[in-house]
């Protein structure tokens, strides 16, 4: 059975695969710094992807809050953590926000249930 998380993910994949297979040196300098701005250093990843969380609610990006919000729950970040970061989101985004914070409630259950 398809559902949200899993057709975003083979949306992604896919789109990926060919935006790279175009060999554009910058597209994928672009790729690789984004994938290595979210590894452990001073902050670890879960703090990270929160940071990611916000900044992606806050500029109202879906995809890239669900992409953050996938990885908060490979790093078993709790909901009421991901809760708290979204809360702030909307505090700093405004009600403009409100759109993007029902679907990533959404998301995020769809996280929580799927096996």
């Amino acid at each position: 059975m398809s559902n949200i998380v899993d057709d975003f993910n083979e949306y992604r994949a896919k789109m990926n695969d060919k935006i790279l297979n175009e060999n554009s040196k910058l597209i994928k300098r672009i790729f690789n710094l984004d994938t290595n701005a979210y590894k452990d250093g001073a902050l670890d990843k879960s703090t990270k992807e929160l940071l990611g969380l916000v900044s992606s609610a806050v500029l109202r990006c879906d995809d890239c809050v669900r992409y953050h919000l996938e990885e908060c729950h490979k790093l078993n970040v709790s909901k009421a953590v991901v809760i708290e970061t979204l809360e702030i989101a909307t505090l700093v985004g405004g009600t403009i926000v409100i759109p993007h914070l029902r679907r990533a409630f959404e998301y995020w259950e769809v996280l929580e249930n799927k096996i």
